[in-house]
């Protein structure tokens, strides 16, 4: 029988490092438990990297680089559902039947998770029209060049002044998508509320704990782009270590189901 999402919101504690450092002990615990349910949904999210990587590479087209920004955030959410499932399933004790798993994932798109993803997609293409609006604002009236040849115009006063501004306000945009959803996504696969009420309690959980919850943003950041630089290999690891961890953060946050608590709260 599937999973039913219980109504409501849970009562939302405060965050801690010390939650930080157990939700990544119980992912390594997942890791072990269920190697090749990470292997699988990191495998699907890698795979599509590597598709538009090539076929830009053998256009030479960089619009499909575009592809790839919209693409991600609308699978990586699901992939992230089915390890937020597996580490669920583990924690209660139950058997990580494969039907089960991809069917709760294929149901989150009838509820509301579509809905946060148009909200990802929207502002990331938001980020390209700034982005381009800061180019053409720093660079508009420079001499006409090659910019991914001619790397020396990004050294020149307009450039590097460019890089800062594109650096703060991306950084603005990354920081708002972290807040919007680091809790908004395992609170949708365990509550029935709305996608609005998902990420403005999102939003709340960061801002009720910033130092552990913009750290956490930072690790994330880092593990991300260190796992990318070999060919998006790193990933494999990476993405299944953060999945996991975010549920089991979630629902130490949600439920009470820290180090300090013990054993596993009933769900």
């Amino acid at each position: 029988m599937p999973d039913t999402p219980k109504p409501g919101l849970p009562q939302m504690r405060p965050v801690t490092f010390a939650m930080l450092g157990e939700a990544l002990r119980r992912a390594g615990r997942d890791m072990r438990r269920a190697p090749l349910w990470g292997l699988f949904f990191a495998f699907t999210y890698v795979l599509i990297g590597w598709i538009l990587a090539w076929i830009t590479l053998a256009t030479g087209q960089s619009y499909w680089l575009i592809f790839a920004a919209v693409s991600f955030p609308l699978i990586g959410p699901f992939a992230a559902v089915g390890l937020y499932d597996v580490s669920r399933r583990i924690e209660q004790g139950r058997p990580l039947n494969a039907k089960e798993i991809l069917t709760v994932i294929a149901r989150q798109s009838r509820r509301q998770l579509p809905s946060i993803c148009a909200i990802v997609i929207f502002l990331f293409l938001f980020w390209f029209f700034i982005a381009h609006m800061i180019f053409a604002l720093f660079m508009g009236l420079s001499t006409m060049t090659n910019v991914s040849t001619s790397y020396e115009v990004f050294l020149t006063a307009n450039g590097l002044t460019m890089l800062g501004v594109g650096s703060v306000v991306g950084a603005g945009f990354a920081l708002l998508l972290y807040m919007i959803t680091v809790m908004a996504l395992p609170l949708l696969l365990d509550r029935e509320i709305d996608f609005v009420t998902a990420m403005i309690t999102s939003f709340q959980t960061v801002t009720d704990s910033p130092v552990p919850m913009l750290a956490w943003a930072g690790f994330i950041a880092l593990m991300t782009f260190v796992a990318m630089l070999p060919g998006f290999l790193g990933l494999f690891l990476t993405l299944p270590l953060l999945g996991h961890a975010t549920w089991h953060l979630y629902d130490q946050v949600a439920y009470g189901n820290g180090p300090a608590e013990g054993a596993a709260m009933p769900a």
